[in-house]
């Protein structure tokens, strides 16, 4: 039975003997069939509505545990059945005690998992987005089909205002698009033949026809929903605290339960009825309820949060990492930098030397590949066929042409070829000027050199500075050249460089500076996939590949480092918000139990077991609306 049915159902049934206690003293009406009828709505509220915190109660008590539905159970047990024994006995029952508490703590649960629904809105929110049908071309012409029947492959139209359905590519047409509610970037993007387009995106100027990519559960959008479906599901570590916590805490309840009952009934001299209300009191009031409430409801909607500005967290771990970091690690192409190096020199004879790289940077997935590719389109090189490819880790790339064993690479090849005297001297006249050099070599000469630069994104130099405001000290892990790194640390205001780094050795730095504290790592290359596994936070940029995104604890969907700045402020906030609801729960309990113990009776301050059930239901509540207004601060 549903927790809100259930909750009725209990209202309904207390609410005669509710009616009965507040006109009672006024009118003096009671109840028809008096103390008889009170015994069968109570009946009825206990074997319905209450049974779930029984059943569950005995279930934990079988595995020698005892929960939270244990102190609920047996305050309500307590009092049902003792006012069955006063009631063939001819003394005072409390029958509505039982009803009001079961019906409190149910009020609690409705109020809890309407808050927690708000609170998990951002699934929806995102599943909402996807668009529904899709303009496919088939037989020749564009019908409107279902989104399920398209496939990748398809030719699909898109018209002006209209979402896309899929992820693809531009084939034809030139457009604007809307990308806000997938990446949070509130100015349109330009689309062309080539560009990449998302589903759920906003086609707004022009016609585009692209080709569908991925479709179904491999579209961007679908694996957003999944990382924050997830997450929202996971455990933040220090749930376990929580947990042990739970574990002392209601056996102690308990003892102080028994300990006020005797106190009560054997010091004191009250009458066995005082005294078991006052220990029913006690087991209800510490019902830590709210305690089981304060991390899952914070970690739910910081990530939801997260998810709306394009910040994906994956776990509950990673986000209470990235509360305790010492160093951020940031690799330089592609995050520091824009990425999108362009070739600067070229030093020997230039149709040659652009052929020759042109030809084997073709089959390589490199960054500096697209430079080189790019120069030799720009002035129209004709590509000759690369027999042997072979891609040398951190090293460069080889092959074949010709018959000729072709090489290009970084400078720190020189231990299989040598580089002339006056080749030396203008690399390091380049590499001065912050430039990226590789030589080009064949039949194992060096014949020329390209110079490569990328410069430091729009943002970089101000996300580093807040970076460093925060405390975090900074890191440039590459594996390019000392110079370069340097000049390019220098512009933007980096502590500390780690050059010349080849990709395996990556991780191996990342553990070195494990020993001076907690590091985050961000990168955006399948270079850098075991550097984000090693570190305490891997911070995948989103416009990498999907290994560094599969490799990282937080997924970037903008290439934006302001964003790494915006996630270790979320991660801060929702933290924060967990330990805050961790101390109002407390509180409720700590300040709680002697009030319901009867220690302050003298002053005339006693907390009955249905005020107990209500404090309890309202210290959920605030707890989950704690949690709620996390959705409201600005990050």
């Amino acid at each position: 039975m549903k927790t809100t049915t259930r909750f009725w159902l209990a209202l309904i049934l207390s609410l005669p003997m509710l009616i009965e206690m507040i006109l009672m003293p006024i009118t003096g009406w009671m109840l028809p069939g008096g103390e008889w009828t009170m015994l069968i709505l109570t009946t009825l509220v206990m074997f319905i509505s209450a049974k779930p915190f029984v059943v569950s109660a005995w279930a934990s008590f079988k595995k020698h545990h005892a929960n939270m539905d244990t102190l609920v159970a047996l305050g309500t047990l307590t009092a049902y059945l003792y006012s069955i024994y006063a009631l063939f006995n001819h003394k005072p029952v409390f029958f509505e005690s039982a009803a009001f508490v079961i019906t409190f703590v149910l009020l609690g649960q409705v109020l809890e998992v309407k808050m927690r629904s708000n609170a998990s809105d951002a699934i929806g929110k995102l599943a909402g987005l996807q668009a529904k049908d899709a303009l496919v071309k088939r037989k020749g012409q564009f019908s409107n089909l279902p989104i399920a029947q398209v496939v990748p492959g398809d030719l699909i139209q898109v018209k002006p205002g209209q979402k896309i359905p899929v992820d693809g590519i531009v084939v034809t047409g030139t457009s604007s698009v809307d990308e806000s509610m997938i990446t949070g970037e509130s100015l349109p993007v330009s689309k062309k033949p080539g560009d990449k387009v998302v589903g759920a995106t906003i086609n707004q100027a022009g016609t585009l026809v692209f080709k569908a990519q991925k479709v179904g559960s491999d579209t961007v959008l679908a694996q957003i929903v999944a990382i924050v479906k997830k997450a929202q599901n996971s455990h933040a570590p220090i749930q376990n605290l929580t947990d042990q916590v739970v574990d002392i805490f209601v056996p102690a309840v308990l003892m102080i339960a028994i300990l006020t009952f005797l106190v009560w009934y054997v010091l004191i001299g009250k009458g066995i009825g005082t005294a078991l209300e006052f220990a029913v009191s006690v087991l209800v009031i510490a019902c830590p309820c709210a305690l089981g409430l304060a991390t899952p409801t914070a970690l739910m909607v910081g990530t939801g949060l997260g998810a709306k500005k394009g910040i994906l967290i994956k776990n509950g771990t990673v986000l209470e990492a990235a509360n305790d970091l010492n160093t951020i690690v940031l690799d330089k192409t592609g995050t520091i930098t824009a990425g999108k190096p362009q070739v600067t020199d070229i030093i020997g004879k230039r149709e040659q030397v652009l052929q020759v790289a042109a030809s084997l940077e073709s089959l390589s997935e490199h960054p500096l590949a697209q430079a080189i590719l790019q120069a030799a389109r720009k002035e129209q090189v004709v590509l000759t066929k690369v027999t042997a490819f072979k891609a040398l880790e951190g090293k460069g790339v080889t092959g074949k042409i010709n018959g000729q064993i072709a090489l290009v690479g970084s400078p720190i090849i020189t231990d299989t070829v040598k580089i002339p005297a006056k080749l030396q001297e203008q690399l390091t006249t380049l590499q001065e000027e912050a430039k990226t050099v590789v030589l080009v070599c064949l039949a194992n000469e060096v014949i020329g050199l390209l110079a490569i630069q990328d410069i430091p994104k729009r943002n970089s130099q101000q996300a580093i500075a807040q970076l460093k405001q925060h405390g975090l000290k900074t890191v440039m892990l590459t594996g390019d050249n000392k110079q370069v790194a340097h000049v390019i640390a220098q512009q933007v205001g980096i502590d500390e460089v780690i050059a010349g780094v080849l990709p395996t050795e990556k991780a191996a730095a990342i553990k070195k500076l494990q020993n001076s504290g907690k590091v985050a790592f961000v990168g955006d290359g399948i270079n850098d996939a075991p550097a984000l596994t090693q570190a305490d936070v891997g911070i995948a940029m989103g416009s990498g590949t999907d290994v560094a995104i599969d490799a990282g604890g937080i997924v970037l969907v903008k290439n934006d480092l302001l964003d790494v700045v915006r996630a270790l402020k979320l991660s801060h906030k929702t933290f924060n918000r967990i330990k805050l609801n961790l101390f109002w729960a407390f509180i409720y309990n700590i300040l709680g139990i002697p009030i319901a113990a009867g220690l302050f009776a003298g002053c005339g301050l006693i907390l009955s077991p249905e005020l107990a059930g209500l404090a309890m239901a309202f210290s959920s509540l605030s707890v989950v609306i704690s949690s709620v207004l996390l959705g409201k601060v600005k990050i």
